[in-house]
This record gives C-alpha cells, structure tokens and sequence, in this order.
C-alpha cells in the first residue's frame, strides 16, 4: 500500500520509538527510526523526510532542536516528557521547533497534529524567480538565460534551491555541505567551491563579478536581486 512519505521518529526509547511509529502509520505515512542525533542528522540529510517527531528524553533540549534545524526545514515536532514547563516549551519553540506537546499524545491526536504542520508548510506549486538577467523555476527545475534554457546538474539544482529559497539570507557553509552531501565541513569544501564556480559560469552575466550568488568568506553563500514568487 503506497503511503503519504515517511516521517523520522528520534528517541533513545524503543517503547516509545515503537508506538510513535505505529501511530504514524495508522495516519498514513511510513516511519523510519532513530537513537540519536547524529543518525537523526544524517537520516534528514540522506533522505526524503516529511517531518520529524523527536524525543530525546523527559525534558526538551534545545540545542539538539537548533542544530537539527540548521540542516531542514520540514516540521519538527518535539515531544516531551510530563511535566513540561512554559519555560522549557518556549525554549524549544525558539530553537526551531514547529511544534512542543506531551510524549503521552494519543495516536489520533498526534496524527492531526502531524498533518497540520504539514499543511503549513506545503510548498506552493510553482516557485520562481526572476531577475534582469534568468528565470528560475524551482519545481520545473527549469533555468532560462537570454532566451535559452541552462542545464544545471542534480548538485547545482540542489544548491541554487537552498539558496533560492532563502533569498537575501546568508546560507552557512557548513548548512550547503550537510544538507547536500551530509558531509562535514571539511569533507566537501572543494566541491562546494567548484559548484558555485559551475553555476555563476552558467546564470551570473559575469561570473568573475557576480551580483547574484554572493560568497562571504569563511561564513557562507547570499543568493540576492530577485524575488521568490508562486503561483
């Protein structure tokens, strides 16, 4: 039976991992499990993920929510332990988190709970940019230049992407080498360099000069000059 996708569950608990997982299948979706944070890192790097739910024992901890969300943007969801104060629930939800409830949800609340995040953050059906130089189609993967459509390949695709998407916000380093390689920083910086080289030859009007995809150094990449629309 096909499925809606699959949604991460992160607990060091199997009891819970367990029934969270049934739940999440008696909603519709597949689930894929795992201990800790860095397998929880490297599974929403390596893999498409609706959402993740995490627990990571009875109170929250918001640098694990921060660190995960430096690397996707699907909804977190953060279960934690009774009893949770506002304190520690506004702390979570600021590190990143869409969402902050009781690990004890039932299984029909959790399910709704999952399908309104997301709702909200159902990408639109078409996303484009356009500037005085290209347009860019983000779910076409279609690039046009002076009347020509530009081939990009799968890794520059991913890249102008994550850039795209947060026009005018400086992208780390160390974000566009996770969430396209999954690697560390040190890994794939090379790649990293040669990519972007590759995609201002083939957009900027001069690559050496670029005005559109901005390098900072030793901090990260600016996509800046043209606005993200839908349709």
């Amino acid at each position: 039976m096909a499925t809606l996708g699959t949604v991460l569950i992160a607990s060091p608990a199997a009891t819970l991992r367990r029934r969270l997982a049934k739940a999440v299948r008696s909603a519709g979706y597949a689930a894929v499990m795992t201990t800790d944070e860095v397998d929880t890192g490297r599974a929403l790097c390596r893999r498409p993920i609706l959402a993740a739910l995490l627990s990571f024992g009875p109170q929250v901890d918001p640098p694990i929510v921060r660190s995960l969300r430096a690397i996707t943007e699907v909804p977190i969801l953060v279960l934690a332990g009774e009893p949770v104060s506002e304190p520690d629930v506004v702390s979570v939800l600021d590190a990143g988190a869409d969402e902050c409830f009781r690990a004890a949800v039932g299984p029909e609340e959790l399910g709704a709970r999952l399908r309104a995040a997301l709702r909200r953050t159902e990408r639109p059906e078409s996303r484009a940019i356009e500037t005085p130089d290209f347009h860019i189609n983000l779910v076409d993967r279609r690039a046009v230049r002076g009347g020509e459509e530009v081939r990009l390949t799968p890794i520059e695709w991913r890249l102008v992407d994550l850039l795209v998407s947060r026009s005018g916000h400086l992208v780390s380093r160390e974000s566009l080498l996770v969430r396209v390689w999954g690697a560390a920083p040190a890994a794939r910086s090379h790649d990293l360099r040669v990519h972007m080289a590759a995609i201002r030859r083939k957009l900027e009007p001069d690559p050496g000069h670029p005005r559109y995809f901005i390098t900072v150094p030793g901090l990260g990449v600016r996509f800046q000059g043209g606005e993200l629309t839908s349709n």
